[in-house]
């Protein structure tokens, strides 16, 4: 299942990238990265982290449907930073993830 959505995640990727190369993408396996997710807890696959620059703007379980995550990314898109979540640990967890993407880069 994990590895199946991971290439429906490839797909949306590439299709949002072809009009929109400036968003970044970031698939991260819950065991591997605990560390870094701690505190939260993700006990539902697929479990995506929408966020505009440093804001979040969705965490949570979503359908494994490429067609549910494309949606869901271009209204984030299209929503801009309106729809930031308040949860201080997502900010927080944004920020670390975006701190581990620069190391990486």
């Amino acid at each position: 299942m994990c590895q199946d959505y991971r290439s429906r995640f490839a797909q949306v990727q590439a299709s949002i990238q072809a009009e929109c190369p400036q968003a970044q993408f970031l698939w991260l396996d819950v065991e591997d990265e605990a560390d870094l997710l701690d505190p939260l807890d993700v006990e539902n696959f697929p479990t995506l982290l929408l966020a505009m620059g440093e804001e979040p703007c969705f965490f949570g379980p979503i359908t494994p449907q490429a067609h549910t995550l494309e949606r869901m990314v271009r209204m984030t898109l299209a929503d801009g930073r309106s729809a930031a979540l308040k949860d201080p640990e997502l900010f927080s967890l944004v920020k670390r993830i975006r701190a581990k993407t620069i190391k990486t880069e």
